[in-house]
């Protein structure tokens, strides 16, 4: 009898070690696919940035090279509050 209750013991204590290494092992499993999932959220924020950054450099390259020419063309438009009669006498004598 203290054989069968020896094997009891032994079965149970295997099955209890099982039972705690399967809770840590899946409790690694998930911290490890937490992190990652974190490092691609930072990455993919990280590419927001910089697209907005390249967007914004842009933006401020074109408004600084057409600020002049829009000038101009406002200018001699003959609709507009700030009509140059003499830059559009310029404008036409250029393109000739």
């Amino acid at each position: 009898m203290s054989s069968k209750s020896g094997i009891n013991v032994l079965r149970y204590s295997v099955l209890g070690l099982g039972v705690f290494y399967g809770f840590s092992h899946q409790r690694s499993i998930n911290s490890a696919q937490k992190a990652a999932e974190a490092q691609r959220e930072y990455e993919h924020k990280q590419q927001l940035i910089n697209k907005a950054k390249d967007a914004y450099a842009k933006s401020k390259q074109q408004t600084s090279g057409a600020s002049a020419p829009a000038s101009s063309a406002a200018s001699q438009d003959l609709t507009s509050p700030n009509f140059d009669l003499e830059a559009l006498i310029e404008g036409i004598m250029n393109q000739k």
